[in-house]
């Protein structure tokens, strides 16, 4: 049953690959414990106090809350699953609660330091040079993903229209306007890209093949690492920044959602703390009586 489920998340909700395999891998431990615990190896026939088995002996393993949660959705969207195929009469992950867990702020790079990035730091003239700051400026330009980044073909980009096509997540799909800098690195990368290369994927590696994520996190690491202390040097930080940067300089909250793809506007505003804790620094700082 693990497997039909799996192929519904591919086929049917289109889920994205890091979804299947975090949804599989939590599957797939469940069967191994209940075998070990209650010696059976199908989950579709356990029972409310064998979930709940499992989710203590995770948290006396000392997983952590957010990883037990994950888990929790894993069952529920599997059982649910189950309940509508009429395998099952009963969900038995409804009695399944959720941990409380600490809201963590997203990281983001300051301004001066994403200037640094992009107006001091040198670039050599040739193509990998050329590449690491075309994926660069994408990520921080457009705010998209990692896995949007690697998807981008030639054929959605409109230098005319000043645009980029975006296939987010679920296959949604979204137009997202190029800045300035991208109009200006694009042609130039793309005069250098081979357009005999066998892919038409737009970010490739030094050998003409599909970039792939550890490459770009490799390469986004190495840059950041010029410009920032944050541990965390991902390509995700550079749309978190994005985010924050449009929010301090006064873009709408809703527009913001609708750059970044984000199917409700909580997703969005968590970047609204990030700018209330500026303020609250700021007031610290200059407040006679703060």
């Amino acid at each position: 049953m693990i497997q039909k489920f799996i192929d519904f998340l591919r086929f049917e909700k289109r889920a994205s690959p890091h979804t299947i395999k975090a949804y599989q891998t939590d599957l797939e431990q469940l069967e191994v414990f209940l075998l070990e615990q209650y010696e059976s190896k199908q989950p579709e026939r356990a029972e409310s106090v064998m979930l709940r088995s499992w989710i203590v002996s995770l948290m006396e393993q000392g997983a952590n809350p957010s990883s037990v949660n994950r888990k929790i959705a894993s069952l529920r969207s599997f059982y649910s699953f189950l309940r509508r195929r009429k395998i099952i009469d009963k969900d038995p992950a409804q009695v399944l609660v959720t941990l409380k867990t600490r809201k963590h702020l997203p990281e983001f790079i300051e301004e001066r330091a994403i200037e640094q990035l992009f107006d001091e730091e040198e670039f050599p003239d040739d193509f990998t040079g050329i590449r690491d700051l075309t994926a660069l400026e994408l990520l921080y330009g457009t705010g998209i993903r990692l896995s949007e980044l690697l998807g981008i073909r030639l054929s959605d980009i409109n230098l005319y229209a000043h645009t980029l096509r975006v296939l987010g997540k679920r296959g949604k799909e979204r137009i997202v306007p190029l800045t300035g800098p991208l109009l200006k690195i694009l042609p130039i990368y793309l005069e250098q890209r081979a357009p005999t290369e066998p892919t038409d994927r737009l970010i490739i590696t030094d050998s003409g093949k599909p970039a792939y994520p550890m490459f770009i996190q490799r390469m986004v690491r190495k840059h950041l690492a010029v410009v920032t202390t944050l541990d965390q040097k991902s390509p995700h930080i550079l749309r978190h920044s994005y985010a924050s940067h449009l929010l301090n300089r006064g873009a709408d909250l809703n527009a913001i959602k609708e750059l970044l793809g984000h199917t409700n506007l909580a997703a969005t505003q968590i970047y609204t703390h990030n700018t209330i804790e500026k303020l609250k620094k700021s007031h610290q700082e200059a407040h006679p009586k703060a």
